[in-house]
């Protein structure tokens, strides 16, 4: 194997670890506390948000999986811990047989997850489990700085574009595909899942390109909106 691809598969899987264990021990912290109501709340209100925001996406046929993918696999109040524990029981068979690209889409989308339930946390904490929307503007622009939310944002920028990358390799879709059964009888159907429902969302897409970078523009001025006191900020 190339000693460059080697070495970027080991900070890959040094910093995915990092970041699985992260997420893991927030969400069992909110289990073991009173938090987990709030939680609930927050992301059932932020998922409406984002559902308003993209409907035109969730309305259109070519772009629907792809929107239901960012609102519910990658931001969503599914439980994650049967992926979760499929991730943490085969990172060294991940390094050795995934492709880099494939590896990197993971670890970035954990990376997402782990960040935002470290900023969903504090929300919670701040809102309870009622809260107007005045209160979640002012809790978004308290809680925490522009450079945490900025930082989020690059995140789902970066798991966007390692599925674009991954839908265009050769071949992979039929590997993905050929996975089915072998990741049933050993165990691992959350986390095959989890990849094939990325990939066949964003096969269907005829430029999964410009739907990433239409997602993140638009995040952005929300983003924008809420750090400049811009009345109705949630609305673009």
């Amino acid at each position: 194997m190339d000693d460059k691809v080697q070495m970027d598969k080991q900070t890959i899987i040094h910093n995915l670890r990092r970041d699985l264990h992260s997420a893991i021990e927030t969400r069992s912290t909110i289990t073991r506390s009173s938090l987990a109501q709030a939680r609930l709340a927050l992301r059932q209100f932020q998922m409406a948000r984002l559902a308003q925001t993209h409907a035109d996406f969730l309305a259109n046929k070519e772009t629907r999986l792809a929107a239901l993918f960012f609102l519910e696999d990658l931001y969503g109040t599914n439980d994650f811990s049967g992926r979760d524990a499929d991730i943490e029981r085969v990172i060294p068979i991940m390094e050795r047989v995934l492709p880099l690209i494939a590896l990197q889409y993971i670890a970035e989308a954990i990376e997402l997850d782990a960040l935002s339930e470290a900023l969903d946390v504090d929300m919670a904490n701040k809102l309870g489990e009622q809260f107007s929307d005045d209160a979640y503007v002012q809790a978004y622009r308290k809680v925490k700085t522009r450079s945490d939310r900025e930082k989020q944002l690059a995140h789902i920028d970066s798991v966007g574009h390692s599925l674009c990358e991954l839908v265009h390799m050769p071949l992979i879709g039929a590997s993905i595909k050929g996975m089915s059964i072998p990741a049933r009888l050993t165990g691992l159907f959350e986390l095959h899942q989890f990849l094939k429902r990325g990939f066949d969302a964003f096969k269907q897409l005829k430029n999964p390109e410009a739907f990433v970078e239409t997602i993140v523009q638009r995040e952005l001025i929300i983003l924008n909106n809420l750090y400049s006191g811009k009345e109705n900020p949630l609305k673009i």
